[in-house]
């Protein structure tokens, strides 16, 4: 429910909305080179929210050249950190100034609910930026423990020009993880954002410049994977990419690396996160979250908790409290601010998700809530909060990344054994463990192959933790102090010092 005294009429505020799909490179909105663009529409109700330059080769070219005159000259990597941090802080502060437009953006884009867009992903964008730009000036460099006659001094440069490849599940969020400490280290930027959701990258842009930050500095170039996103990977002039996407266009970035300039490449790519349930744990609580986890924003999420192990013991206790968990995220209007579960991003993640649904039936799984399309009457796409039991950890629901709201049960009889299915991944993104026991608690989080192990909880989070994973779920860390690694070149200046 709204908490403002006149709740707000987003249909209304949503049909009044003209949005702006040009590019925005070298501080300025423009046409794509071609003239050619694509329409965007909202997987709400399949509404037309505008038509978006469709970015090419040449388009990169611009914004990596006006991206590469911005860092050569100066004008952002060479003012002073304080300087930067008030830019970054400014840029925060629009914001959330902006954040009722920005969540809607958001929600239009991509089908989440207004009120996840408004409580999570404009704040947690906004805090992002924040804590980078206070970050700035609380980094020092080294001095290494040489001998009296030198002085070797190890210092922190920005890399350049960073090109920035990002999803369509979290726009917002996701942008200002890569942007936030690329950025605050003083590099330039061209950003890509996923062509199913490209608005509110753009304005983000927009906010940047009349917050003060120099033109050229942060580019931005909407487009295909195939055609800009690749161009950018591909391009000579281009540092470092930093990319959130799929294991397979991850192996995609690591291969134009080979074939450009041995540019770096960060990737934080899927997962198939296995959520431990033991016999002592507290198991409304633990199902209750594993659901919150599951479902929110509709499972498109590369964290998501989908492999939850249970103890056969208490397996037909946790999939009715699953199933009951479920019906309180049953599918509905995404404009509406009661929506606990809003659209899938377009009509293919809709019949992807809904094959694996089939997939897991015929493969022997037992369906034992939701698995089907629903709201067929908006022109949507939605589909039900869905409970898989009797999984086991070879079917492709167990093996494969669903990226949808689509949770399987598996069994398991002994510690060693779930620990061993919870490995079994391709993926280690994420894990957590529930029990009452404070030894096992440590000793299968230290056994688990994840870049995040949870324990009793999964949903807790913040800026100043790293966020990636092991094995297939990428390289790097986004987040945290540990994210400026990825966006800076360490120099060791060695001095000779005569007696």
């Amino acid at each position: 429910m709204s908490t403002t005294p006149n709740p707000i009429d987003w249909h209304a505020r949503a049909a009044a909305l003209r949005l702006d799909g040009r590019a925005l490179i070298d501080g300025k909105r423009r046409e794509g080179v071609s003239g050619e663009s694509f329409a965007k529409h909202s997987p709400i109700d399949n509404r037309l929210l505008g038509d978006v330059a469709r970015g090419r080769a040449a388009d990169i070219d611009l914004a990596v050249a006006a991206a590469r005159r911005a860092f050569d000259d100066g004008r952002w990597r060479n003012q002073a950190p304080r300087e930067r941090k008030r830019v970054l802080q400014r840029w925060s502060e629009l914001l959330l100034a902006h954040k009722e437009e920005l969540a809607l953006l958001e929600t239009l884009d991509m089908g989440k609910p207004i009120a996840h867009s408004l409580a999570v992903d404009v704040p947690s964008t906004a805090n992002c930026i924040a804590w980078y730009g206070e970050a700035v000036d609380k980094i020092y460099d080294e001095i290494a423990p040489t001998a009296a006659n030198a002085l070797a001094l190890v210092t922190r440069e920005p890399m350049g020009v960073i090109g920035a490849i990002v999803p369509w599940n979290y726009p917002l969020i996701m942008a200002a993880w890569k942007l936030g400490p690329a950025l605050a280290a003083g590099n330039s930027v061209v950003l890509k954002p996923s062509e199913k959701s490209p608005f509110t990258a753009l304005r983000l842009a927009d906010l940047a410049l009349k917050a003060g930050l120099p033109p050229g500095v942060l580019n931005v170039v909407p487009g295909y994977g195939h055609e800009a996103g690749e161009a950018l990977a591909l391009h000579m002039d281009v540092d470092a990419i930093g990319f959130t996407g799929s294991t397979r266009i991850g192996r995609r970035m690591l291969a134009a690396s080979a074939e450009s300039n041995l540019k770096r490449v960060y990737n934080e790519l899927g997962g198939k996160s296995a959520y431990l349930v033991f016999a002592d744990a507290e198991l409304e609580r633990a199902a209750r979250t594993a659901a919150g986890s599951v479902y929110f924003n509709q499972g498109e999420s590369c964290n998501a908790p989908t492999r939850v192990l249970v103890h056969r013991s208490r397996v037909d206790e946790c999939v009715a409290l699953l199933c009951d968990e479920a019906r309180r995220h049953l599918p509905s209007d995404p404009l509406a601010e009661a929506t606990a579960m809003g659209a899938l991003v377009d009509e293919t993640q809709m019949r992807s998700v809904l094959g694996y649904v089939q997939a897991g039936q015929e493969e022997g799984a037992a369906l034992a809530f939701g698995g089907r399309q629903t709201r067929t009457e908006s022109g949507g796409f939605f589909v039900e909060p869905t409970v898989f039991r009797s999984v086991t950890n070879g079917m492709r629901i167990a093996r494969e990344e669903i990226f949808g709201p689509v949770l399987s049960v598996i069994a398991f009889d002994t510690e060693a054994e779930a620990i061993a299915i919870a490995n079994d991944s391709p993926y280690g993104l994420q894990a957590s463990v529930w029990t009452g026991g404070l030894d096992r608690a440590h000793r299968v989080s230290r056994a688990l192959r994840a870049g995040t192990v949870h324990v009793n909880q999964y949903d807790e989070d913040d800026i100043t933790v790293p966020f990636g994973g092991f094995k297939q779920s990428g390289n790097g860390r986004d987040k945290s102090l540990h994210a400026f690694d990825k966006y800076t070149e360490l120099k060791t200046t060695w001095l000779r010092i005569d007696g």
